[in-house]
């Protein structure tokens, strides 16, 4: 089995569609048939059951499937060991990121990296906390700067290694002029009255809110959800609604609240496969990210 048609076949099998296998390999699709077509003649059995317009896994395909992604894993982890014996650092590092991090803590190190390594491409991705370990784990990028799950980083340890660069202090927010500021103390229950303006439902920062309210037996009321950051900070700052932020982000567009429940905190840090051979450029990016981090 040669690597190339695996790939054919992983690419079909998830996109369930060999012209957008083809599309997603950058080929036509009648060479994405061939390979699948030459390694059901080397199997001798076929992988796909063809249907009108649409195709399924056979039990064959099904049984190779997981097999495939060990065996290109297995490669590429192999490669990246050889290449690593090689002291230069070149190639191209997949790095995810939140966008707050990003537009916040990222761009020195950013800076010092494409200064020190012109030889080495980035290529950055901006997703939310959940979607980076996903990312991470199907080896969809190499590294990932986000917020830590402490619930994941446990059951997650075997696979996954976190390592704690920066600790967010949140604060409850809304405008100078919000009516909640006229209230002597806020409670969880005008909170949930009050419509709220969070990240998306698939965040650390969410999820720590959320779950606070429905402990208390309480709905969040969040009808726009938006993971910029800056975009929640101007939302808020107009008088639509209130919301938990980084203390870094506390300026005179907005007006702190005592919190009504303990305080919030958040991790941010690095995420990366443990059983995957990291590349020189990743190495180097941490090697960075530490020495500007000193108490990671």
């Amino acid at each position: 089995m040669d690597t190339q048609s695996l790939r054919a076949f992983l690419a079909v099998a998830e996109h369930q569609s060999f012209s957008q296998a083809a599309e997603h390999l950058h080929l036509t699709q009648s060479a994405v048939s061939k390979r699948i077509q030459q390694l059901e003649q080397q199997l001798n059995t076929p992988l796909f059951d063809r249907h009108n317009r649409t195709i399924s896994l056979t039990e064959a395909g099904h049984a190779l499937l997981p097999r495939a992604r060990q065996i290109l894993d297995l490669v590429a982890d192999t490669e990246q060991e050889l290449h690593s014996f090689d002291s230069e650092v070149t190639g191209t590092l997949s790095l995810a990121t939140s966008h707050h991090i990003g537009l916040h803590r990222l761009p020195p190190v950013l800076r010092e990296f494409t200064a020190r390594y012109p030889a080495a491409q980035l290529n950055l991705s901006f997703m939310g906390s959940e979607r980076a370990y996903q990312a991470i784990a199907l080896r969809q990028v190499e590294l990932a700067l986000t917020t830590l799950d402490e619930q994941l980083n446990q059951s997650l340890s075997d696979s996954i290694e976190a390592l704690p660069l920066w600790q967010d202090d949140m604060l409850c927010v809304c405008a100078p002029d919000h009516p909640l500021t006229r209230r002597h103390k806020v409670t969880l229950q005008d909170l949930a009255a009050t419509p709220a303006i969070l990240p998306e439902a698939d965040t650390i920062t969410f999820q720590l809110v959320e779950r606070l309210f429905r402990n208390a037996g309480l709905m969040l009321h969040a009808p726009m959800p938006t993971n910029y950051l800056e975009t929640i900070k101007m939302m808020v700052s107009v008088g639509m609604g209130w919301s938990v932020l980084p203390r870094t982000m506390l300026d005179n567009s907005l007006q702190p609240l005592l919190w009504p429940g303990p305080p919030l905190q958040r991790s941010l840090g690095l995420i990366h496969l443990r059983a995957r051979t990291l590349s020189n450029a990743a190495r180097a990016f941490m090697a960075i990210l530490q020495q500007q981090c000193p108490g990671a």
